[in-house]
């Protein structure tokens, strides 16, 4: 088995290409991922920013929600940006009408909770698990996590919200680091997709 681990990126709206440059420079196969055959050949799946109520209506349009949920479910390793994050939170606050969530971290997340798009901001963020220097996040109507259950790990927070949460397989920012050059919490992912992948042929 090759080490170099495929990991899928859900282009169905968002920044897409972004992850994919990211995840490639963090030494994994990187692609999109639109359908379920594409969703059954990944070993992790990486849910970008965009809004989440269209990638849920679009998810659902396409055939991906169930699929996502099940492989979620079965331990498949994710990671949610931004909106991404929403997607995987077991609990939307304020959630649109219609809209749905795939699940995965115990938390309840807050949309948009950093304000609109004329707010949008970047910040230095300590995220545990991340060597070196801060991370530089890029917040763009940004969510954050309200709470998070006993299994979630809190893995960083800015002004007092959290904005970085992991559970087991599972990780999500409020945050964009593809859009910042750095591609270190990529790097994290691939990390958490590579052990993964180890525990499962033992």
């Amino acid at each position: 088995m090759s080490d170099t681990p495929v990991i899928g990126v859900l282009a169905l709206q968002g920044d897409v290409r972004e992850h994919l440059v990211a995840l490639a420079a963090a030494d994994a196969v990187a692609r999109p991922v639109r359908r379920p055959e594409e969703l059954a050949e990944v070993d992790g799946l990486v849910i970008p920013g965009g809004e989440s109520t269209t990638i849920s209506k679009l998810a659902v349009l396409f055939g991906l929600m169930d699929p996502l949920r099940a492989r979620v479910r079965d331990g498949l390793p994710v990671y949610g940006t931004c909106a991404g994050m929403i997607m995987l939170a077991d609990k939307i606050l304020d959630p649109r009408s219609g809209q749905e969530t795939i699940g995965g971290i115990d938390m309840i997340v807050r949309r948009n909770a950093f304000g609109r798009q004329n707010e949008s901001f970047e910040a230095s963020v300590d995220v545990e698990g991340v060597v070196g220097a801060p991370v530089e996040g890029v917040f763009i109507r940004a969510p954050w996590v309200e709470s998070v259950g006993a299994a979630a790990e809190v893995l960083a927070e800015h002004d007092g919200h959290i904005v970085a949460v992991r559970q087991g397989v599972a990780l999500a920012t409020s945050f964009h680091p593809e859009l910042t050059g750095d591609h270190r919490v990529h790097g994290l992912f691939v990390d958490m997709v590579r052990a993964n992948r180890t525990a499962e042929s033992l």
